[in-house]
């Protein structure tokens, strides 16, 4: 399988480094763009005033861009928090795509958004005040009705980005969860 993979806020850190391998390691083609070109971030807050300078438009043109050259191969697009949101803004977009892939994040389903079919699989802390219980269940319901077939998987008690082992919301428990339960996900692809 062939994965676009996008970085959080905090930008192409060690950890986006290590999921890859952990991807390329199972059989797996993976690429990890670097949307903030050579800068990342030790706080969220420093990770979203990187993203703030650079802005919303040009991020997902770096984002399309690195793509393009890979989208006819039929991708799976996956993404941490921040990167996910690009990565569902690109596979509702790419006709050719093999899945979703999201982890600790979503982003808004427009009706212009072509999810029918699309092979979804979320992983997201519980509680998570960056994805809320009604923003979520409004996000799977959307999915859904646009023909998305949807798996969510909730960890109680992680903290946000919890895949993390540099970020203080690292839980080792769930994000082995996540990884074993998402390279199966990849395997039904």
């Amino acid at each position: 399988m062939e994965i676009m993979l996008f970085h959080s806020v905090y930008g192409l850190r060690p950890a986006v480094h290590a999921a890859a391998e952990r991807l390329r390691a199972a059989g797996h083609q993976v690429h990890v763009p670097d949307l903030y070109e050579g800068e990342t971030a030790g706080t969220a807050e420093a990770g979203m005033a990187i993203k703030d300078r650079i802005g919303w438009d040009e991020l997902l043109r770096r984002a399309v861009v690195a793509s393009a050259p890979h989208s006819d191969k039929g991708l799976v697009y996956a993404g941490f928090s921040l990167g996910a949101a690009f990565a569902q803004i690109l596979a509702a977009a790419d006709e050719k795509r093999r899945g979703l892939l999201l982890l600790h994040g979503t982003y808004d389903v427009s009706e212009d958004d072509s999810v029918d079919g699309l092979p979804v699989q979320l992983h997201v802390a519980d509680p998570d005040a960056y994805e809320p219980d009604d923003w979520l269940n409004s996000w799977y319901l959307k999915m859904r009705e646009g023909g998305a077939e949807v798996e969510m998987h909730r960890y109680r008690g992680a903290g946000h980005l919890y895949t993390d082992p540099d970020l203080p919301d690292y839980d080792e428990r769930a994000a082995e969860r996540t990884w074993a339960t998402s390279l199966a996900f990849l395997e039904s692809l």
